[in-house]
């Protein structure tokens, strides 16, 4: 299933959405808001537009949350995971309700519905590019995130059809270069890390080259990451590691940008994750604007 035939909205609790429309609206407006006098309570109608042409439109709960809090109502044009139009400007959603109301939630609703359809937009493209080659393994992204704006960013992926990958640390046991160094073995990193986490979850080895992913495999690592592989090297790992441990997932990571991915693509790699996915990824250029009062009871 895509995220055009799942409401993923239903994943996310109401109470976090409640919870972090009222963090950003704090954080806009710590004390007070000086130009709210100017425009006062009267109702008004406020058009969404989007002036990025082919953007896949994302956060539409978190939007929502922000002027639902404020005491005004939200009406999509669009629904998350669809493709906006390639229009200059597509109008997109109405908000209506007190004026100083829909000025007080704009700024933080515009820079989350931003920042999240450019990442589901990104995502959308890099698997339109592995779905032309006909690769059938999974794009993920990573946990190179924007501190406390991680849920937003990761359900985002979800909506563009993408892997989160593991949320948090406690999504799957990560074992990095740096445990196995603390630890002195990748077998020894491997059964500390078994004896705690159990059967429940996954544990994935990051190797650098390999005889560290062949040794991984051997310890019972669920996973190996091929880690800064060029595409050659990890064609000739992937193939021979798939041999020896067919059950062993194989993610290749490290260095893939959305103009190198296709080259990373073998029947052999069940995974390639992309940090590009959140670093650097452009924002959709949204805007909403007053277009009038409605009509006073």
């Amino acid at each position: 299933m895509t995220s055009q035939t799942l409401d993923l909205s239903q994943v996310i609790p109401p109470q976090t959405l409640v919870h972090l429309a009222r963090e950003w609206l704090a954080e806009d407006t710590p004390n007070f808001d000086f130009a709210g006098v100017c425009v006062g309570s009267q109702e008004v109608r406020a058009t969404l537009l989007c002036k990025s042409p082919g953007s896949v439109l994302a956060g539409c709960p978190f939007f929502s949350a922000v002027f639902m809090e404020l005491g005004c109502i939200v009406e999509w044009i669009y629904t998350e995971g669809q493709t906006l139009g390639m229009e200059s400007v597509t109008q997109t959603a109405v908000v209506r309700g007190p004026a100083r109301c829909v000025l007080l939630g704009e700024r933080p609703a515009l820079n989350c519905l931003a920042r999240s359809s450019g990442i589901a937009t990104r995502c959308r493209q890099l698997l339109d590019t592995a779905k032309t080659a006909c690769w059938e393994g999974q794009l993920s992204g990573t946990r190179k995130t924007t501190p406390g704006f991680r849920l937003v960013e990761k359900y985002s992926m979800l909506v563009g059809g993408v892997s989160m990958h593991r949320h948090d640390l406690s999504g799957m046991v990560m074992l990095k270069d740096n445990h196995v160094w603390a630890s002195g073995s990748i077998a020894q990193a491997v059964r500390d890390a078994r004896s705690v986490c159990g059967f429940s979850s996954k544990i994935e080895v990051e190797c650098g080259n390999y005889e560290e992913a062949r040794e991984a495999a051997i310890a019972g690592a669920d996973i190996v990451m091929l880690d800064n592989f060029t595409p050659q090297a990890l064609h000739m790992a992937a193939l021979s590691l798939k041999q020896q441990f067919p059950s062993v997932l194989i993610e290749a990571s490290g260095g893939v940008t959305p103009l190198s991915l296709s080259q990373f693509f073998s029947p052999h790699v069940d995974i390639i994750s992309l940090g590009c996915i959140t670093q650097g990824c452009p924002t959709v250029d949204f805007s909403l604007k007053v277009q009038g009062k409605l009509p006073s009871n």
